[in-house]
C-alpha cells in the first residue's frame, strides 16, 4: 500500500526540514540596550533556537546592570558595534537603540552579510528606509521589523476570517488603537526616555512610537496595498512633559473603498493595543488575548486567543527560523521589508500632514 503524497509531504515538513534548520543555534548579536524592548530578547537568552554571542553598548553602567539582571557574562559586551561584529561574529543582529540608528546598524551589518531585525518602526524617514532597503537588497540579507502585535494570535485569526472564510465581506474600515499614559508616566528607563522624546532620534513622539503599529497592521490587512492619501492631526496635550514632540496623533488613511484610522497616544488612561475591522456584513475586534466577532445585529461572539505556536511565539526564534530557511518571509508579512517600507511612507506622510495642515497624496509605484 502506497503512502499518500500529502502524508509524505507532511512528514518531510515536520521532521526532515525543521531538523535540518535547527541543527545549530543562530548566533545573534545585540546592537544597543537603551530600548526597553531589549528585555524581550534578554529574557529569551535560553531559547534553543539561538544564542546571544555579543552585545554592543557604549553605556557600560547600563550594560552591566542589565547583564547582571539576566545573569549574562560581561564578556559578551563590546563598546562599539563594529568591534562586536568583527570579534563575536554573529550571523544576525537585533537593534535596540534609537530608531535613527537603525540605518547605521544596517550599514555596518549588510556588507558583512549579517541579517538584521530592528524594533518598530523600520526607520525614522522614507530616506532612511530606502537606504536600508537598498543595502539589504545589495548584500542579500534579511531585514525584518519586530512589533509586539505581530505575535498576537487574534490578528491571524481575524485575517483568516476575512480572506479564508469570507466572514465579513470587503473591509470597509480599520481602526487601530495603541498607546498608554505616556513613557514618563509609566516610568520607562531614562536612557530610553531620552531618545524616545527626541524628534530626531525617534522621528517624532506618539505618532511614531504608536502610530507605526497601525501603519503596519492596516498595510498587512490590505495585503500590502499603498494608500491613496494620508491626513494627520497631532497635539501636545502635555507640553510641559513632552516639549519637543507630539503626545497624541490621529491618522486617517484612504484607499479605494476602505478607510484606515490610527489612534496613537501617550494619553490613554490605560495600556491598549487593539484593532477594529469593519466589513460589509460583520465586525471583528481583537487584542492580545481575545477576538470578538459580530455578524450584523447578532449578539457578539467572544473567543479567547492562545499563544501562537513556536517559532511564532517569540520574535527572535522566528528570526532564527527565517535565517535558517525554515520560514520564508512573504512581501506582505507583518515583519517583511516591503510592507514596512510602506508603513514608514505612511508615517512620513502623516508627520508632514500634521506639520503642513493638509492631506498628503501618495504616488502609486
Amino acid at each position: 500500500m502506497k503512502t499518500p503524497l500529502s502524508i509524505l509531504v507532511l512528514l518531510l515538513t515536520l521532521f526532515i526540514f525543521p531538523a535540518r534548520a535547527q541543527q545549530k543555534k543562530l548566533r545573534i548579536g545585540i546592537a544597543g540596550l537603551t530600548h526597553s524592548h531589549v528585555h524581550w530578547i534578554l529574557n529569551s537568552a535560553n531559547r534553543p533556537e539561538f544564542e546571544i554571542v555579543g552585545i554592543s553598548e557604549p553605556n557600560r553602567d547600563l550594560a552591566t546592570r542589565l547583564l547582571k539582571q539576566y545573569n549574562l557574562p560581561l564578556t559578551l559586551l563590546y563598546p562599539t558595534l563594529e568591534e562586536m561584529l568583527d570579534k563575536a561574529r554573529p550571523e544576525a543582529v537585533t537593534a535596540f537603540h534609537s530608531i535613527y540608528n537603525h540605518l547605521a546598524v544596517v550599514k555596518a551589518c549588510a556588507p558583512r552579510h549579517i541579517h538584521v531585525m530592528v524594533e518598530k518602526p523600520l526607520a525614522v524617514s522614507n530616506d532612511h528606509a530606502q537606504q536600508m532597503a537598498a543595502l539589504a537588497k545589495q548584500y542579500n540579507i534579511h531585514l525584518l521589523t519586530n512589533y509586539e502585535t505581530t505575535w498576537y494570535a487574534g490578528h491571524y485569526e481575524a485575517y483568516d476570517m476575512i480572506y479564508r472564510d469570507n466572514r465579513i465581506g470587503k473591509i470597509r474600515k480599520v481602526v487601530v488603537h495603541d498607546g498608554h499614559r505616556g513613557p514618563k508616566e509609566i516610568n520607562v528607563n531614562p536612557e530610553f526616555l531620552a531618545w524616545l522624546t527626541d524628534p530626531v532620534e525617534n522621528g517624532g513622539g506618539a505618532l511614531m512610537d504608536f502610530g507605526c503599529y497601525g501603519a503596519d497592521l492596516i498595510t498587512w490587512l490590505l495585503k500590502g496595498e499603498k494608500p491613496t492619501s494620508v491626513t494627520a492631526v497631532t497635539q501636545q496635550i502635555k507640553p510641559d512633559v513632552y516639549p519637543k514632540v507630539d503626545d497624541d496623533a490621529t491618522i486617517v488613511i484612504t484607499y479605494p473603498g476602505t478607510t484606515g484610522v490610527i489612534q496613537a497616544s501617550w494619553n490613554w488612561p490605560y495600556n491598549r493595543k487593539d484593532i477594529e475591522i469593519y466589513g460589509q456584513t460583520a465586525y471583528i475586534w481583537a487584542d492580545k488575548t481575545s477576538l470578538t466577532f459580530r455578524n450584523g445585529d447578532d449578539a457578539p461572539q467572544q473567543t479567547p486567543m492562545a499563544t501562537l505556536p513556536a517559532p511564532m511565539d517569540n520574535p527572535f526564534a522566528y528570526f532564527a527560523a527565517v535565517v535558517n530557511g525554515s520560514i520564508v518571509v512573504k512581501d506582505t508579512d507583518l515583519s517583511s521589508l516591503p510592507l514596512n517600507v510602506t508603513a514608514v511612507e505612511i508615517l512620513d506622510a502623516a508627520r508632514r500632514s500634521a506639520k503642513e495642515g493638509k492631506t498628503i497624496f501618495l504616488k502609486k509605484k
